[in-house]
């Protein structure tokens, strides 16, 4: 295939104002690209939205095979994951892609399985010196027993844009939300809370497939909306998984998410979610391996890390440097409308 021709590329899970769908703007900024799209809903935004070329229903119960089947016939260059389901889903296919031809635009499979379990991350973190919030892993209710508060409960697992997370100012508040995650078969984790008056930010870190980092980008979440808070009290504010706010260098912030990267063994996308806390350091709560649901923003301030990343994974120089534009980047959320008589 011509380096000059089109990469055509699968973003597997498109539903609305998610990650799927924002990974295909990027993608449209950037230009050079051919984008399909699958899902397992009918449903799912990125079916009518104008950023695919076309899209495609995956199947559910045989999700992993289903999607090879829909690349391989679109002769897909790229499969990139557009959640945190599918990615945990297609990690551990890679080299069944890779025999297909088809390049998975994620982390290594090491690195997901342990970005994406909360409780062994952070004990990996902790072990190499990197400031942490306390973190212990329940497996019964009653080993929340003498866990500080107030405290943060949610998923060791897939607890990325918000779900399940729970503010407990005290003991018996933390048993009770740890009691409800494990009768719904939901392991939790308790993390010691860091409060937001430092400041919060999601800072994404870009390294090449051989470990080297090439980029690092750092957002301070504004809270002025409430599209941005999943629950907020007199004394606590838990963010939701829709970032907005300010970008520029914060060099001390890059410089810790960078660290965190490197302990990790990144070797691709890597978010690193944290606060400041009251000793002026940079202490992460959720990493997660994976583009960001807010890359669209970075790519309006002239960082695109989807474009980069898929150039670099298919042998293509990047065609623009990764910049930086400060300034305040907000979002909100879009309407579509599909008549029965368009559907059929």
């Amino acid at each position: 295939m011509s380096r000059d021709a089109p990469i055509t590329v699968m973003i597997a899970g498109m539903a609305g104002a998610s990650l799927g769908t924002e990974i295909a703007k990027a993608l449209a900024a950037a230009g050079g690209y051919h984008v399909l799209g699958c899902d397992i809903s009918p449903l799912a935004y990125g079916h009518f939205d104008a950023h695919f070329a076309e899209t495609f229903l995956a199947e559910r119960d045989d999700y992993v095979a289903s999607v090879l089947r829909l690349c391989r016939a679109a002769g897909v260059e790229v499969l990139i994951p557009g959640g945190d389901q599918p990615a945990a889903l297609l990690a551990p296919a890679a080299a069944r892609f890779a025999e297909a031809g088809i390049r998975i635009a994620q982390n290594a499979p090491e690195v997901v399985a342990v970005a994406t379990e909360n409780t062994r991350c952070f004990e990996i973190l902790g072990a190499a010196g990197v400031p942490i919030p306390m973190t212990r892993g329940i497996a019964a209710p009653g080993d929340i027993a003498g866990f500080p508060t107030p405290c943060v409960i949610k998923p060791s697992s897939a607890s990325g844009g918000s779900a399940f997370v729970f503010f407990a100012r005290d003991p018996g508040e933390a048993e009770l939300y740890c009691a409800y995650l494990l009768r719904n078969g939901i392991a939790p984790v308790a993390q010691a809370y860091v409060p937001v008056e430092g400041g919060e930010f999601t800072v994404g870190v870009l390294s090449d497939p051989d470990g080297s980092v090439v980029g690092v980008i750092a957002l301070r979440r504004a809270f002025t909306s409430k599209l941005s808070v999943l629950a907020r009290g007199p004394d606590f504010l838990i963010s939701s998984g829709y970032t907005q706010g300010r970008i520029e260098p914060f060099p001390e912030v890059c410089a810790a998410a960078r660290d965190i990267a490197e302990t990790l063994g990144s070797r691709g996308p890597l978010n690193v979610q944290g606060r400041v806390d009251p000793d002026g350091r940079f202490v992460p709560f959720e990493i997660n391996p994976r583009f960001s649901a807010s890359t669209y923003l970075r790519t309006l301030a002239g960082f695109n890390e989807v474009d980069h990343f898929l150039r670099r994974l298919t042998g293509r120089p990047p065609a623009a440097p990764l910049g930086l534009r400060p300034g305040w980047y907000l979002r909100s959320l879009t309407e579509t409308v599909t008549p029965d008589e368009k559907r059929t």
